[in-house]
């Protein structure tokens, strides 16, 4: 039992690595298109670009990795808590790095989507969706 859950882990461990690069991908490129066609700073590239795969990861990873039937309103506000911390500190500190220090924007963009990784899988799995993961449709039609 205890290998089956640890499996079951693991494999959602991989989900949502696997939609998160996908949601990398939707930032990287929002971003690169902003960057190539507009003569914005890099703020404002950078959160259209992390609104947009927010977006995308919260709806891919909620049905399918945590597979939660949890209230959609709450577990999309405890997500905007979430970015209510993050995206200011990154967008301030990834401006400041970009823009005063002189780092590369797509350096800077990608060592805020490693961090966001990082971060908000503990933070979904801890907090969001506590207590209801493997509760929607698709996860008790498995478990039959």
């Amino acid at each position: 039992m205890k290998d089956k859950t640890k499996w079951k882990e693991t494999l959602r461990v991989l989900k949502f690595v696997g939609f998160s690069i996908s949601a990398g991908v939707i930032e990287i490129l929002s971003f690169t298109l902003l960057d190539q066609f507009t003569g914005w700073r890099y703020w404002p590239k950078y959160l259209i670009a992390l609104v947009l795969s927010v977006l995308w990861n919260f709806t891919l990873n909620r049905k399918f990795t945590f597979q939660s039937a949890n209230n959609v309103p709450k577990a999309m506000l405890l997500v905007a808590l979430f970015y209510l911390v993050f995206t200011p500190t990154t967008t301030v500190l990834g401006d400041f790095l970009a823009e005063r220090v002189g780092w590369n924007e797509y350096l800077v963009t990608g060592l805020n989507m490693a961090l966001n990784l990082s971060t908000e899988y503990l933070y979904d799995r801890f907090v969001v969706f506590r207590g209801t993961i493997d509760t929607n449709d698709r996860a008790k039609k498995q478990t039959v």
